[in-house]
């Protein structure tokens, strides 16, 4: 098939440019960008007053599949994604049963050729079942096709165990994500610990728990001389940590999520459990501590942890509700309107932290809008606004703490490989 997408503004942080421009696209690729083109084509979308990007790419999702497919399916998790404008989602490997075995890494990639309707790149376990006690075969793992490795939800206690993940990975040129959290200190614990979870009388996660972690899984990428990414950073020590460590040469780079540089622990008073997220939300300094670590470029990517729970799950009362929320469908949205609308960062800047910048980190042809490139594209109205309502979630679930928001940058339309997957 071939689709000419015309006038739209083509804003690729890839190669700088930000310009009105027509994209011809035949089959999977896109086969020329520039002004005025005339090419025949089967399809042709008016793409005026409206921005073209590349497919965005989410680094930390969970599908839920295998084992919770209540919650969330591949077809379901892609759904929403392309309603979010993802071309690319990366699954995490904390599934029953865990993805910890070449057979499954093949069993989420074929189903996903064959339900999905955008690309799933299986992230492996770093040890066996998520225990922390014995490695898994990372070479195996990346042979079948897994794109990094992570215990995600659990960090990697045993620090000789990590040294060694540090080194295997170094060897594969792939890189370790590491679910920082000391569970010794966040044990019991459901929301960030100070005034809120005294005054609430919740348990609280001390955001030591955070950064002793991080310190540690510093020094070992330090000492491995290996590529370490950290998920999912919230406190503002977290991220001196970081900037100290890229400081020193260290191969660090980290993540925030679209609720953790939106949203304050403050929010918790309402006792609704989906701001029960992990890590906690933390307080406003932390907050906007994430935004300046989103402006200077110490935190480079932008990833949703979109986390499915059943209704069921989340109407239990706080303390015993799971932690997470779902974010596929919101991300591009509050980045807009967080970050992009208050000039925190620029919309190529932002854009960056959802395309080139975790396509980088994984070491992935994606993130780029080029000629002879797969056609992954997305298309959205910077300034139409539209609702957040649960009954339009595409994601199995619907627990979200933004359901009611009113939020800019509508998506258009998603592209993956030169279908359209999605239009709103």
């Amino acid at each position: 098939m071939s689709l000419l997408i015309k006038g739209g503004r083509v804003v690729d942080p890839a190669s700088a440019t930000d310009e009105v421009l027509d994209i011809f696209i035949q089959g999977e690729k896109i086969v020329k960008i520039g002004k005025s083109i005339n090419l025949p084509a089967k399809k042709i979308i008016d793409a005026t007053g409206s921005i073209v990007i590349p497919g965005l790419i989410d680094m930390h999702t969970h599908l839920r599949d295998p084992g919770r497919e209540d919650e969330e399916t591949i077809r379901s998790g892609t759904l929403a994604a392309a309603r979010g404008g993802f071309t690319t989602v990366c699954c995490m490997p904390n599934t029953s049963p865990v993805i910890d075995d070449p057979s499954l890494v093949h069993y989420i990639l074929r189903k996903a050729e064959k339900e999905g309707v955008v690309e799933v790149l299986p992230i492996a376990s770093i040890t066996k079942n998520e225990e922390g006690k014995i490695l898994s075969e990372m070479g195996r793992l990346k042979r079948a096709g897994a794109v990094s490795f992570s215990d995600d939800g659990k960090w990697v206690r045993d620090a000789h165990l990590m040294r060694r993940a540090l080194e295997y990975v170094k060897m594969l040129n792939l890189p370790l994500i590491s679910h920082c959290e000391d569970e010794d200190l966040s044990k019991g614990g459901v929301i960030n610990e100070g005034f809120f979870s005294t005054i609430l009388g919740l348990p609280g996660i001390p955001r030591e728990a955070e950064e002793i972690a991080v310190f540690r899984d510093i020094c070992l990428a330090r000492l491995a001389n290996s590529s370490l990414h950290i998920a999912h950073i919230s406190t503002v020590n977290s991220l001196n940590l970081v900037r100290e460590a890229k400081e020193n040469g260290i191969k660090v780079t980290c993540e925030v999520t679209p609720h953790h540089f939106t949203l304050s622990e403050e929010l918790v008073r309402g006792f609704d459990t989906n701001t029960k997220v992990n890590p906690p939300l933390r307080e406003k300094d932390d907050v906007k501590a994430m935004q300046e670590g989103l402006k200077d470029g110490s935190i480079e990517v932008i990833a949703t942890d979109h986390a499915p729970h059943s209704p069921e799950e989340k109407e239990l009362e706080y303390t015993l509700a799971p932690f997470g929320i779902i974010g596929l469908e919101t991300a591009l949205g509050l980045v807009i309107k967080e970050l992009v609308k208050p000039e925190i960062l620029t919309l190529s800047q932002g854009i960056a932290k959802l395309t080139v910048n975790p396509a980088r980190i994984l070491n992935l042809d994606r993130g780029r809008i080029r000629e002879e490139g797969l056609a992954n594209l997305t298309i959205f109205n910077l300034n139409e606004e539209w609702e957040v309502k649960d009954k339009d979630f595409l994601s199995l679930s619907k627990n979200s703490p933004f359901v009611g928001w009113i939020l800019p940058g509508k998506v258009k339309w998603t592209i993956f490989k030169g279908r359209v997957v999605y239009q709103s």
